[in-house]
């Protein structure tokens, strides 16, 4: 699986989220940008990109997930 892959996945699930993930084969690293879910708590983050993962997750193609969440603003003032 690649990174590019995951990110096209996720962004058309993730009304309004911008995605970038690192990684390949079945490890990925994510930043998820949206002011939707940097607002919920994080466990319900998590579980909103989970829900969309778990099919993959549960056939192997992705064994790893570590996700970090900002707001467009949060995104913004990092550079």
């Amino acid at each position: 699986m690649q990174a590019l892959e995951v990110k096209n996945f996720l962004e058309a699930k993730l009304s309004g989220a911008v995605v970038e993930v690192e990684g390949e084969g079945c490890n990925f690293q994510l930043n998820v940008i949206s002011d939707d879910l940097a607002a919920l708590g994080p466990v319900k983050r998590q579980q909103q990109v989970y829900a969309h993962l778990n099919p993959w997750i549960a056939d192997g193609s992705i064994h790893a997930v570590t996700m970090k969440f900002f707001s467009r603003a949060d995104w913004a003032a990092r550079a």
